[in-house]
C-alpha cells in the first residue's frame, strides 16, 4: 500500500498509512499510548498525538526555552502541509 499523493488531506489517509508516514520521517510510536509518537531533530523534540479531529504537535527540549510550544493541525490540511509545518519546528 502506497501513500496518497501529498496533496490529499490527511483524514482521507488510511490510519495505517498516517503511522507509516510518521515511521518514515523518523517517527517512534509510544508502547502504552499508540496514539502518541516521538520526533527528534537535532534542534528540537517532539511528541505527535493523533486526536480524533486533528493532529497536536507539542515541541519539547527548545534551546534557550523553558517552556514547550504546542500547534495543532486539522486533518482537512494536506499531507504536505502538515509535514512542511512539523518539520520545520517550532
Amino acid at each position: 500500500m502506497s501513500l496518497p499523493p501529498a496533496t490529499t488531506p490527511l483524514y482521507n489517509h488510511p490510519l495505517p498509512e498516517i503511522e507509516r508516514w510518521l515511521i518514515d520521517s523518523g517517527g517512534q510510536q509510544d508502547k502504552n499510548d499508540l496514539h502518541c509518537w516521538y520526533l527528534q531533530r537535532p534542534d528540537w523534540k517532539a511528541e505527535v498525538w493523533l486526536d480524533i479531529d486533528q493532529l497536536t504537535v507539542r515541541y519539547f527540549g527548545l534551546v534557550g526555552e523553558e517552556r514547550a510550544v504546542q500547534r495543532s493541525f486539522k486533518y482537512s490540511l494536506s499531507r504536505q502541509d502538515v509535514e512542511d509545518a512539523i518539520f520545520a519546528g517550532p
